[in-house]
């Protein structure tokens, strides 16, 4: 089968090395992908977003599945694109991909249909924005409504910073039309654990639990992040907890989201804490999670492509997932300086027989040369969490760039946790 997998980065990556195990594969195309992309799949300069050249060139290739991972394209249609035009597709469509491209949205859902989540109000104008303010418990978190490359939450420790986050996403739109309508909410804590899940719309099957570490810097301490590592299984996810989460969580959503007209089919990722009160949903995601998707995958042991076909079919509840009994770590590899100004255009230098995934690299005159903040995620799996974490940083020595940043505490938490519980 030709297979078209829409994205570029390092989720994409991972994607893209699981669907070559399959046997039924015989080519690969990503658009536009990467350098690193470039080893295991025909890279086409075609933007992700670009969804009218993405269908000509599903049509002109006679691509047969395409899988369509970032949310951007899924929010604008991608999926109803390609399906349109007799292509199967995994993902969801622009309907029901509303559950990550507007908070506003799932929180209403959830308010609905009685899923546990934070309180929350949703505000269009600022100026009633402020005046909640006034009174509101703090800390508190500000989201803006739309997409906003997962960095369009902040969490305000004061009444002031609370008023300066609503300010510069509403009225100095640094997130764009993303912040014309803002939630604010209550600040939950707890341990947060993301579950990625497997769905077609009636059966939904749960993929290993993963941790990610959002904060630039060791001891969770810097700027937020798209992730600068994972680690799964997540040791606060327990049996018990998985099955309230079934039972109150996930298939309520599913449910709730056919009530609506909105039937979801594809990846949907639940991004959860663990709270004195039980587990709540601090976000949905409509796709595959980035770095939660570099854990996960490798941990796989069913083919995933057949897996995804079963969900087009809507036959999920015959397919075979099954996942490793082992662990996995992840640590991103970054550019110095990320979130923030960072320099790019360095030679990579890494080994190849490896599970490295390539998240911002091109490639220059047969050389790989850093480009972009996160650079590479470096995965190692094994028995335990502490061999998956120290292999993993083993790899990481090996790994040469210049500028190149990383934490040195990824799983840390997890495995202080993994020793209390024990």
């Amino acid at each position: 089968m030709k297979i078209m997998v829409v994205g570029g980065g390092g989720r994409e990556h991972a994607i893209i090395k699981k669907l070559k195990e399959s046997k039924k594969v015989s080519k690969i195309y990503a658009l536009p992908g990467n350098g690193g992309i470039a080893q295991d799949a025909e890279c086409v300069a075609i933007g992700a977003k670009e969804i009218d050249k993405i269908t000509a060139f599903a049509k002109e290739n006679q691509i047969d599945f395409a899988v369509v991972a970032p949310d951007d394209p899924l929010v604008l249609g991608a999926v109803d694109a390609l399906n349109e035009i007799g292509v199967k597709t995994f993902g969801p469509d622009k309907k029901a991909a509303i559950i990550e491209g507007s908070k506003a949205f799932s929180k209403n859902l959830m308010k609905k249909y009685n899923i546990p989540t934070a309180e929350f109000e949703i505000f269009s104008d600022p100026k009633k924005a402020y005046e909640y303010l006034e009174t509101a418990p703090i800390p508190t978190v500000i989201k803006a409504d739309g997409l906003a490359l997962g960095k369009g939450v902040i969490i305000a420790q004061t009444r002031d910073e609370a008023k300066d986050a609503v300010r510069s996403i509403m009225e100095d739109k640094v997130f764009g039309a993303s912040g014309e309508n803002i939630v604010i909410e209550e600040f939950l804590t707890g341990p947060e654990v993301s579950v990625l899940s497997f769905t077609d719309g009636k059966t939904l099957i749960p993929m290993v639990s993963s941790m990610d570490h959002k904060r630039a810097k060791d001891n969770d301490e810097g700027l937020n992040t798209g992730g600068m590592g994972t680690i799964a299984p997540n040791p606060y996810y327990t049996d018990a907890l998985a099955k309230e989460c079934m039972e109150t969580i996930f298939l309520p959503t599913i449910e709730a989201m056919n009530k609506e007209g909105r039937s979801f089919s594809g990846c949907l990722y639940f991004g959860l804490m663990l709270t004195e009160k039980g587990p709540k949903v601090i976000e949905y995601n409509c796709r595959f999670g980035d770095p939660e998707t570099q854990v996960v995958l490798p941990l796989l042991k069913s083919d995933l492509l057949d897996i995804m076909l079963h969900i087009s079919d809507k036959t999920l509840d015959k397919a075979e997932v099954e996942f490793m009994d082992g662990c996995a770590a992840c640590v991103v590899m970054a550019s110095k300086g990320y979130p923030e100004k960072y320099e790019s255009g360095f030679e990579i230098k890494m080994p190849t027989d490896k599970n490295i995934y390539v998240a911002g690299a091109k490639l220059v005159d047969g050389k790989l040369l850093t480009a972009g903040g996160r650079v590479l995620g470096v995965t190692e799996t094994a028995d335990t969490l502490e061999k998956a974490i120290e292999k993993a940083y083993e790899t990481v020595k090996t790994v040469s760039f210049d500028n190149a940043y990383y934490r040195n505490d990824i799983g840390k938490r997890a495995l202080m946790a993994e020793r209390q519980a024990n």
